[in-house]
C-alpha cells in the first residue's frame, strides 16, 4: 500500500446542528433562523423540529462512527442552546447535552472539530438587533465563543468560527433578511452583516488562542472555482472576479485584517460601504488563522456582462451562484454533468481549488464538506448506493494529486455522516454514509442503516486513502 495521506490525516465526516439534532425547544433551547426558516416549510418538507434526531440517539450514532474507523467528527454548536436568547443566561442543559457529545468522542478517539455558527442564528437576536446587523450581535457571538473555549476546550483544540459566511450572506433568507427591499437597501444590510461577521470571526480567532492553548481555528468557506466561458480575455477576467466576489474577498479580509482594493472599490461605488470603528482595525489585524477549511461542492462558468441603462455596476441578479452587472455573468459548465439539483460534478475542479488556497496563503488545509446528495433507495434493507461511491473515490483522488502538488492538507471530513435535513430539499437530497429511516411526512422508525458508502469509505480510512 502505497498512499499520499499523512499518517496523522484526519479522516471523517460532517454535519450541523440544526440539520440533525431535532429537539428544537428541548431542554431551554429557543428558536433560530434556521428553524423559523424551516417552520415556513413544514406544509412540505421536514423541519429542525426532529430531524435527524441526534439528540436522543448520539450514542448509538457515535458508536456508528467509531466502526467507521472516523479520525474526526465534524459538527456545530447551537447557540441557542447554550445561551438561548442569544446573550442572555447560560443554559446549563445546553452545555451538558455537548459535554456528553465531546466526552463519548473522546472516549471512541475521535477528534472533536466544532463549528460555533452553522446558520443558525438565536431568533431574539434577530428580534432585537436584525442579527448580524448589529454590532451587538458580534459581542454577544464574542462572549457565546468564549463560553464554548472555556467549557470544551480542554478537550477540543478545532475550531471554526463560522460555516460558509461567503456563502450565507448571498441568500437573504439564512441572514434573515425576509422584507421586501430596494435591491440598493439589501445590498447595503449584507454589506453591513458580512463585515460584521467578519469582525466576529477575528474577536474568535483571537480568543480562542488566547484561552486554548494549542488550539487550532480557521475559516470554513464555500469553494468558488469559475472557468472562463470562452477564452476572450473579458471571459477570464469575469471569472476571476467572480471568485473573487465569492470567496477571496473574505478571506483576504480574514487573512490580512483588511478588504482588498477591488472590493472597497466596489462597496464605494455601490454605497454600501459598512460601518466600521477604528478600534477594529487593531483587532482583524491581529486575528490569524491556523488552517482554511474547504466545502467544495461545484464548479461555475462566467463570461463578460456589461452594465446597461436599467442595470449599473454592483447589481446582482441570482442568489447563490449571482451574476454581477460590470462583472461577470454565471453559467453552467456545458463540458460537465451535473447532480439532478444542479451542481456540476467536477472532481478536478477540487485540485484546482486546493492548489489556489495554498498557494494564495500557505495555510493547511483541510475539505469540511464534499459529497452527492440525491434520492437514495432501499432495496432489502440495504442502500446500493455506487454512484455516491465514485464520487465520494474521485474527490479522494483529487485530494491525493493536490498533495502530490504541494498542498499540505489536515484532513477529509465530507458531507454527511448520516442523513440529515437539507434546507432546500427536506430528506429527499440524502448525502449520509448512514441512512435515516424517516421520509418528509413521517418520522417512521429512524432506523439507522448503514449504505454500500459506508463500508466503502470504512476501507478508504482503514488503509489511510488506498482506493485501490
Amino acid at each position: 500500500m502505497n498512499t499520499k495521506f499523512p499518517q496523522n490525516f484526519l479522516w471523517g465526516a460532517s454535519s450541523s446542528a440544526f440539520q440533525i439534532e431535532g429537539a428544537w425547544d428541548k431542554d431551554g433551547k429557543k428558536m433560530t433562523v434556521a428553524d423559523f426558516n424551516s417552520f415556513k416549510k413544514s406544509h412540505f418538507q421536514a423541519d429542525t423540529k426532529v430531524a435527524s434526531d441526534f439528540y436522543h440517539n448520539f450514542e448509538k450514532d457515535i458508536d456508528l462512527m467509531k466502526e467507521l474507523g472516523m479520525k474526526t467528527y465534524r459538527f456545530s454548536i447551537s447557540w441557542a442552546r447554550i445561551i438561548p436568547d442569544g446573550e442572555g443566561e447560560i443554559n446549563q442543559k445546553g452545555i451538558d447535552f455537548y459535554n456528553k457529545v465531546i466526552n463519548k468522542l473522546v472516549e471512541n478517539n475521535i477528534e472533536p472539530f466544532i463549528t460555533l455558527y452553522h446558520f443558525d442564528l438565536p431568533f431574539a437576536l434577530v428580534e432585537k438587533y436584525n442579527g448580524w446587523e448589529g454590532r451587538e450581535t458580534v459581542f454577544a457571538y464574542e462572549r457565546f465563543s468564549k463560553i464554548c473555549f472555556n467549557e470544551f476546550g480542554d478537550r477540543v483544540k478545532y475550531w471554526q468560527p463560522h460555516n460558509e459566511q461567503n456563502l450565507i450572506v448571498r441568500v437573504e433568507e439564512r441572514i434573515n433578511i425576509y422584507d421586501e427591499k430596494d435591491p440598493l437597501e439589501i445590498d447595503r444590510m449584507r454589506a453591513q452583516m458580512d463585515y460584521n461577521m467578519c469582525l466576529a470571526h477575528a474577536l474568535a480567532v483571537n480568543a480562542c488562542h488566547e484561552i486554548i492553548e494549542g488550539s487550532k481555528i480557521g475559516a470554513a468557506v464555500s469553494s468558488s472555482v469559475t472557468y472562463p466561458l470562452t477564452c476572450s480575455p473579458e471571459d477570464v477576467y469575469a471569472a476571476r472576479m467572480n471568485d473573487n466576489f465569492k470567496v477571496y474577498y473574505m478571506l483576504d479580509m480574514h487573512f490580512y485584517g483588511e478588504y482588498p482594493g477591488y472590493y472597497i472599490k466596489y462597496l464605494k461605488e455601490r454605497d454600501i460601504m459598512p460601518r466600521m470603528e477604528e478600534s477594529d482595525k487593531e483587532i482583524l489585524k491581529k486575528a490569524k488563522m491556523d488552517f482554511i477549511a474547504i466545502n467544495y461542492y461545484r464548479t461555475n462558468c462566467a463570461e463578460a456582462l456589461p452594465i446597461d441603462d436599467n442595470h449599473p455596476f454592483g447589481t446582482r441578479e441570482g442568489a447563490v451562484d449571482f451574476s454581477m452587472y460590470g462583472l461577470f455573468k454565471m453559467s453552467m459548465n456545458p463540458k460537465l454533468k451535473a447532480t439532478e439539483y444542479g451542481a456540476a460534478i467536477d472532481a478536478s475542479g477540487l485540485r484546482v481549488a486546493l492548489n489556489e488556497y495554498w498557494q494564495r496563503y500557505h495555510l493547511p488545509i483541510i475539505i469540511t464538506e464534499n459529497g452527492l446528495g440525491t434520492a437514495d433507495v432501499v432495496e432489502d434493507g440495504k442502500i446500493h448506493d455506487q454512484y455516491r461511491i465514485d464520487y465520494l473515490r474521485d474527490h479522494i483522488e483529487a485530494c491525493s494529486l493536490a498533495i502530490e502538488d504541494g498542498v499540505e492538507m489536515l484532513g477529509y471530513c465530507p458531507w454527511s455522516f448520516m442523513d440529515l435535513l437539507s434546507s432546500a430539499q427536506g430528506f429527499k437530497k440524502r448525502y449520509g454514509f448512514v441512512y435515516v429511516n424517516r421520509t418528509d411526512d413521517d418520522t417512521l422508525d429512524m432506523k439507522r442503516i448503514k449504505k454500500d458508502s459506508f463500508h466503502w469509505y470504512q476501507k478508504v480510512i482503514e488503509t489511510n486513502g488506498d482506493l485501490k
